[in-house]
This record gives structure tokens, sequence and C-alpha cells, in this order.
């Protein structure tokens, strides 16, 4: 079956994300409060913006599944072979580059811990909808350009790592402020 790999790669990526970023949220309020010396945002704030990130990448996602399963249902070839997902790894990584988001992904700090998780939930449950409704290799028939780090053009397969990428690019962070908040209060 084409994309098996892709799929196994990215339903493992998503799943370790998702507990990773609720471990997160488990963490006690004090610590996910605790505003970093640099001036960054506090671990709330980063879950908070993950959300808000995510949200409107699954709008990309979700659309381009709903005309990638058309492509489908009309004929069009599936692509043998897998998604190539290595060249995305950089978006992982806080200190690859740069990188300066447009304001409505800001965290408003007005968002709930409660509902932060929540959101959390419903979107990892969302991206396992998408690569339910893919799983054959549709992914392929659809591409959108991405202008982080100048990627592109992508599959959906590459925007739902993407998505998870960022994720861990941010837990990353997270890690980074809480060890910095446990080295005040030891």
């Amino acid at each position: 079956m084409p994309y098996t790999e892709t799929i196994q790669k990215l339903q493992t990526a998503l799943a370790e994300t998702v507990a990773e970023i609720d471990h997160w949220c488990g963490m006690p309020e004090e610590s996910r409060a605790y505003q970093p010396q640099d001036g960054g945002w506090s671990i709330n704030e980063i879950l908070e913006h993950i959300t808000l990130t995510s949200h409107y990448l699954l709008i990309i996602i979700n659309k381009g599944c709903a005309k990638a399963l058309r492509k489908a249902a009309q004929g069009e070839t599936i692509p043998a072979g897998e998604s190539d997902l290595t060249r995305l790894e950089p978006i992982g990584h806080p200190d690859a580059f740069p990188w300066i988001r447009p304001e409505h992904m800001e965290p408003t700090r007005k968002v709930a811990l409660e509902e932060v998780r929540a959101r959390v939930q419903e979107q990892y449950q969302n991206c396992v909808r998408v690569l339910t409704d893919i799983e054959h290799g549709e992914g392929a028939l659809y591409t959108a350009r991405m202008s982080v780090q100048d990627l592109g053009r992508m599959d959906l397969y590459q925007w739902l790592y993407f998505l998870v990428l960022h994720q861990q690019r941010h837990i990353r962070q997270i890690a980074r402020v809480y060890q910095e908040w446990e080295t005040k209060h030891p």
C-alpha cells in the first residue's frame, strides 16, 4: 500500500506529541505561569500558541483533504512512494532559524488551561481523522505552498508533519522555560 511508512511515522509522531503536550498541561500552575528572564512566553502562553497555530494549519489541512479526496474519487492516480518528511525536520528545533509568527497566532492570555487542553485533544482527533481519510495515499494528490523556510509546495502528509514539528519545537521551548523555573525554585 502506498505511503504506509509515511502514515505510520505520522501516527506515531502525532500520538507522542499530544501526550507530551498533555504532560505539560498537567504541570503545576506556578511553573506554567512562570515568565522567563528573557521576556519570552510562559508555558501557559506557549501552550495557547500551539493551539492557535494548529487551528490555522488545520484549516488548510481540512480543505486540502476534501480536495484530495475529490481528486481520488475522480480517478486521479496516486503517485507511488512515500512523502519526504525529512526535509521538514528543522521546523521542530527552536534554534534552527528565527521564526516571526503572525499576530493572530500570539497568545491572548485569556484562555483557561482546561480549554487549551480540550483544544489540543480536538486538534489531535482532527489530525487522526484526516490521516484516516488519506490512508491510501490520497494526501499526495493535494499540495499547497508553505512560506516558512521557503519550503514551497507540500503535500498533506507534509502539512500534518509540519503541524507536529511546530508543536515539538514549542515542547522544547517549554522544557527550557521549565528548566529555568526549576533552577529558581529548587
